[in-house]
């Protein structure tokens, strides 16, 4: 059973060891291992986490962090961001639940989020979650980002 709770303080050197096991297969489809959510530190982390809200996911059996993802709330829109779960945990719905929890922990916002144009599942999961592209940027000379909207 997995349970969707909001992260505390406490849980951000798991939270982001996880991020950074989870983010390895992006940046090999991109072939830049220097995208943010590997460069991240710790102490980034805990100054990024005053002004966002971040849900876990935990394995109930192990009490593991197996899953987060970020919401930054701002003027009814929130970004959706480090939508992580664990790779011996994925295609078992947890990525999902996830995005419909942080959605449901701000409801009537307007939703967006972005993935890399490489990240077909990514892209996959949110079309079917009703997200839709609206915008490209080059992040840099190997990586370029779909935003979506919902």
């Amino acid at each position: 059973m997995i349970q969707i709770v909001k992260a505390q303080v406490e849980d951000l050197q798991d939270v982001l060891t996880l991020q950074k096991l989870a983010y390895q297969s992006e940046a090999m489809l991109n072939n830049d291992f220097t995208i943010p959510p590997l460069t991240e530190t710790l102490e980034q982390l805990s100054e990024t986490f005053k002004s966002v809200t971040i849900l876990k996911a935990i394995e109930d059996s192990t009490n593991e962090i197996v899953g987060a993802v970020r919401g930054q709330a701002k003027d009814h829109n929130l970004l959706i961001g480090r939508l992580i779960v664990h790779p011996r945990m994925q295609n078992r719905g947890i990525g999902k639940q996830l995005l419909r929890q942080i959605e449901a922990y701000f409801p009537g916002y307007r939703y967006e989020l972005f993935t890399s144009e490489k990240s077909l599942k990514n892209l996959s999961l949110y079309q079917k979650e009703g997200y839709r592209p609206y915008r490209k940027e080059q992040l840099s000379e190997r990586v370029t980002i779909i935003y979506l909207e919902k």
